[in-house]
């Protein structure tokens, strides 16, 4: 027998004392057990779990307890970190084999938590694949009760608060993330989560999208324990999975109201979002007091939540009309894809006063160009325009006289100018349907204008010359009508001659509603115009029109300007048909030139690309009398250089 004081039996050492045997580990570093003999000297191993000790006069033999019963031991006396050890030395099958050090481990996790080594149990529980739920009930008011009440563990609890509780809550924080982040690069919702329980016998949860839900309502619950600038990133995730009626209740126990609107905002929950901040408004503390956030919502829901926003919008309207337009006017998609004839209808029918500035929006600056719109417009503009107008006649003294259209005071003045101004640029309404709205007693400069956009400039000038009795905006009708190349306008001129030589009788406006005086030809007018736009008048006819006693030094400045203009026409004609003939003659004169060119083809003649005769081939020839076949002139300014 080797003479020895010292042997190693895995994972044990057994050293020789003068007065006992003490048997230790080396990791982690534990006294096991003493044993007393009479002055033991000497030690041996005859092999696996066979140990002797000798003195000078006894031999002792160590004999192990079962590696079962030893386990259980150091359980008991929570030395989980040997009890694996031992439990890997086992001979039993795998399966049991791996079950149990699986079943220490979790025991090993949960003693760390109970000593309040957070991240080290953390750690643990993430490398084991233990059930998240499971480390979740390791807290406080984390888990819903009915759900806590079925997780069982080994010990009671440790009680945690104030820096020890946030501290766990962090070290939780680390272990969801790292959890959340495998569990979402799943592709597959429909395959099982593959997690282990903390105790044998507990239920898992199975369900990859129900695990999600409450790792996220958990990260919820912990960022507000420990970091409430993380509650909104976390919310605003396009996976998060909050349960929503769990996050609703600890968001409103928390007061975090901003927070809870983007949870019910991420869930389409849009109705709660706006009634919460429908309720905050009026509250002087709250952050989302006033109407700026309602806004905001209602701008970006598009048109699948139209029936939300008209449900939401008034409330906003009424306090602050300005602010409440910019629901339908912001410069977004999802507001300039609201279908505009159905939010036109909405606000004609609440907030009438509001849709004038909605409608010039869309036209002025989306450029709107539905007719509809148009029509519309100039429509509300006329119904403002005539109630402003009967309070501003009932308010004149009397026998004073109205001022001209648009030069009105205050917002008459300033609708009848916005009226008159589209009517006029516009293209887009129709006057057809239009124009039997405008009344025959009023607001005739707008019926003028109507009337040009039909055509019916007799009837518009009319209305210019003998009932407003105003020759500059008759001219100026003319002038911004008359086209020559347009078959209904380029008599524009003529119709205003006509005007004033030939009235026609007053009832060619209609049932007019005033009393007119008879119209009274006007030749002064008419020779002014005969001499202004003389070029734009037919000679002849405008001559015909004028009344047969009139005199011929009346129209001399008409006539001569008609016969000079004649004559300078005549000179430039004559002007232009000498260089017409010129250009003609030249170009003859070069047609000559190349025509008395000859090129004769030989049976001899070469081709000087393709060096072949050109025989009865169709050719070019180059100007410097170089010819080649047709098809070997690849580029006509470059000539092939002779031989």
């Amino acid at each position: 027998m080797t003479q020895t004081k010292i042997k190693h039996q895995p994972p044990y050492i057994i050293a020789v004392l003068p007065r006992y045997v003490e048997i230790r580990t080396f990791e982690p570093r534990l006294l096991v057990q003493s044993v007393e003999l009479q002055r033991p000297r000497f030690i041996t191993s005859a092999g696996p779990n066979i140990v002797y000790v000798a003195s000078n006069h006894f031999v002792w033999r160590l004999v192990p307890v079962s590696i079962a019963s030893q386990i259980r031991q150091l359980l008991q006396d929570k030395q989980f970190e040997l009890a694996l050890q031992l439990a890997k030395m086992k001979d039993d099958s795998d399966g049991d084999k791996k079950q149990q050090i699986h079943h220490i481990q979790n025991l090993y996790a949960f003693n760390l938590f109970c000593q309040k080594r957070f991240d080290d149990s953390m750690q643990v529980f993430a490398k084991l694949g233990t059930d998240p739920t499971h480390v979740i009930g390791l807290y406080p008011d984390l888990l819903p009760s009915d759900y806590r009440k079925q997780l069982h563990y080994p010990n009671p609890l440790p009680t945690l608060s104030g820096a020890e509780l946030e501290k766990a809550h962090l070290a939780l924080i680390d272990y969801l993330t790292q959890k959340r982040s495998h569990l979402v690069k799943q592709l597959n919702d429909s395959d099982p989560s593959t997690t282990s329980p903390l105790m044998e016998g507990t239920p898992t949860i199975k369900s990859r999208k129900k695990l999600l839900q409450i790792i996220d309502t958990t990260l919820l619950k912990c960022y507000l324990h420990t970091n409430v600038a993380l509650v909104s990133p976390l919310l605003r995730l396009e996976n998060n999975h909050c349960h929503i009626e769990e996050s609703e209740y600890v968001l409103k126990k928390a007061h975090k109201y901003s927070e809870l609107i983007i949870l019910y905002e991420k869930k389409g929950l849009h109705q709660k979002a706006l009634q919460v901040l429908l309720d905050q408004s009026t509250k002087a503390n709250s952050p989302l007091k006033g109407h700026e956030r309602t806004v905001q919502y209602l701008q970006r829901l598009g048109v699948d939540n139209l029936g939300i926003i008209f449900e939401f919008s008034p409330w906003v309207l009424k306090i602050c009309p300005e602010d409440g337009l910019k629901i339908f006017t912001e410069d977004l998609t999802e507001v300039e894809t609201l279908p505009r004839d159905k939010v036109l209808n909405f606000l004609k029918e609440g907030f009438k006063e509001l849709a004038i500035p909605y409608l010039e929006h869309i036209i002025y600056v989306w450029d709107d160009k539905g007719p509809e719109f148009h029509n519309v417009l100039i429509q509300l503009y006329l119904e403002r325009v005539q109630g402003l107008m009967k309070q501003y006649l009932n308010s004149l003294p009397e026998g004073v006289p109205a001022v001209a259209a648009g030069k009105e005071d205050g917002d008459l003045g300033e609708f009848r100018n916005k009226l008159l101004s589209f009517l006029d640029i516009s293209t887009s309404y129709e006057p057809a349907r239009l124009i039997s709205d405008f009344p025959f007693d009023g607001l005739l400069e707008e019926r003028a204008l109507l009337l040009g956009r039909m055509g019916k400039h007799e009837q518009a000038l009319f209305i210019y010359v003998h009932i407003l009795k105003d020759t500059r905006m008759a001219e100026e009708y003319c002038h911004s009508h008359y086209n020559s190349s347009v078959d209904g306008n380029k008599d524009v001129y003529l119709s205003l001659l006509r005007m004033y030589l030939s009235p026609p009788d007053v009832h060619c406006l209609g049932p007019i509603k005033m009393e007119l005086s008879e119209p009274q030809a006007n030749l002064q007018a008419a020779l002014h115009v005969l001499e202004l736009h003389h070029s734009k008048l037919n000679t002849t006819k405008a001559i015909n029109l004028l009344p047969a006693n009139t005199q011929i030094r009346e129209i001399r400045v008409f006539l001569e300007s008609v016969l000079e203009e004649k004559a300078q026409r005549k000179r430039c004609n004559q002007v232009l048909k000498s260089l017409l003939q010129a250009e003609f003659l030249r170009v003859q004169e070069e047609r000559i030139f190349h025509q008395q060119v000859k090129c004769v083809i030989t049976e001899e003649k070469t081709c000087r690309v393709c060096k072949k005769k050109i025989g009865n081939s169709a050719f070019a020839r180059y100007p410097n009398g170089v010819v080649v076949h047709y098809f070997c002139c690849k580029d006509r300014t470059v000539c092939p250089t002779e031989q």
